[in-house]
């Protein structure tokens, strides 16, 4: 499973990296994933909103087996 997510996040990074951040896989518990979020990302307002609504949705559209994105 941590493949699929890794490659679930491959998709996302450029998006992240054009605002300058980016978003690293930490650990994957289970069906939670853990991710930090780095650069411009690492304490931007947005960030929360970023975690759910864009790195979430996506990983869990790739990699159904995903219950939360959660940061770290």
């Amino acid at each position: 499973m941590r493949e699929k997510v890794e490659k679930a996040l491959e998709k996302i990074r450029p998006m992240l990296q054009r605002d300058g951040g980016s978003v690293e896989l930490v650990d994957v518990e289970g069906s939670v994933v853990k991710v930090r979020l780095t650069g411009a990302c690492h304490g931007c307002p947005m960030s929360q909103m970023t975690l759910k609504a864009g790195i979430e949705r996506i990983v869990k559209q790739e990699v159904p087996e995903v219950s939360e994105v959660v940061a770290v």
